[in-house]
């Protein structure tokens, strides 16, 4: 029975590290802040049912925490824009070429070097 658990978290802790290492290669990245200063573009696309709805699709500049900086773009997967003057921490993937994820954050949260260029 010992022996059976002992395996039984072996197996479980595997497949977190297995199901970590593909998070961090598909979907991490390099992290990058971006500043909302428009509304961004409003585009109509299907789904793939055929149905359309609604989206945003963004244009920034990004700047890492030594405030290295890289255009971005990137849809919001939101039928309404963005807050404006929002502050974004966004994931860019280099393998995939594009944002894998964003999410908002507060200004306190921008690291120095990355905000002195967003202001």
């Amino acid at each position: 029975m010992k022996k059976l658990l002992i395996g039984l978290v072996v197996v479980i802790v595997a497949a977190f590290g297995l199901f970590k290492f593909i998070e961090t290669t598909e979907m991490g990245g390099d992290t990058y802040y971006v500043q909302v200063t428009t509304d961004g573009k409003q585009v109509t696309l299907k789904d793939d049912s055929g149905q359309e709805y609604l989206d945003y699709e963004y244009q920034l500049t990004g700047y890492d925490e030594n405030g290295k900086s890289k255009e971005l773009t990137f849809r919001a997967n939101k039928e309404r824009p963005l807050r404006k003057n929002a502050y974004l921490k966004v994931t860019y993937n280099t393998k995939k070429e594009g944002v894998t994820q964003w999410e908002e954050v507060a200004e306190k949260a921008v690291p120095k070097k990355a905000l002195t260029h967003l202001n």
